[in-house]
C-alpha cells in the first residue's frame, strides 16, 4: 500500500515561504503523477499544482502561478511545493495525492498539513 507523508506546514505571515514535501513509500510504487490540493475551511478542496513524472513542465492553479513551484526528487520519490509570497488566502489544510496511471482521479493522498498564513 502507497503511503503518502506530508510535512513543511506551518504558520507565517504575508509575504513568508513555506516548502511543503511529500514522500512516497510502500511496495514498488511507480508514480505517473503527484498533485498537491488544499481544503480552507467552509470551502471545497481546490488544485493547487500538479506535474507528470519524469516530465518537466508542470501544472498550477490560477491563483498561486509565478508564487508555487512544485518539483521533485526522483530518488527519493519525493514531491516538493515551495511556496513564495503567501497571502491570507493561501491558508489551509495542503494534501498530496499520486496515482501509478493515467487516469482522472488520484488513487493515494497524504494526511494533510496545515498552513496558516496570517496579516
Amino acid at each position: 500500500q502507497v503511503q503518502l507523508v506530508e510535512s513543511g506546514g506551518g504558520s507565517v505571515r504575508t509575504g513568508d515561504s513555506l516548502r511543503l514535501s511529500c514522500a512516497a513509500s510502500g511496495g514498488s510504487f511507480s508514480p505517473y503523477a503527484f498533485g498537491w490540493f488544499r481544503q480552507a475551511p467552509g470551502k471545497d478542496r481546490e488544485f493547487v499544482a500538479g506535474m507528470i513524472w519524469g516530465v518537466s513542465t508542470p501544472y498550477y492553479a490560477d491563483s498561486v502561478k509565478g508564487r508555487f513551484t512544485i518539483s521533485s526528487d526522483v530518488a527519493k520519490i519525493t514531491v516538493y511545493l515551495q511556496m513564495n509570497s503567501l497571502k491570507p488566502e493561501d491558508t489551509a489544510v495542503y494534501y498530496c495525492a499520486a496515482k501509478g496511471r493515467k487516469v482522472d482521479d488520484f488513487d493515494f493522498w497524504g494526511q494533510g498539513t496545515q498552513v496558516t498564513v496570517s496579516s
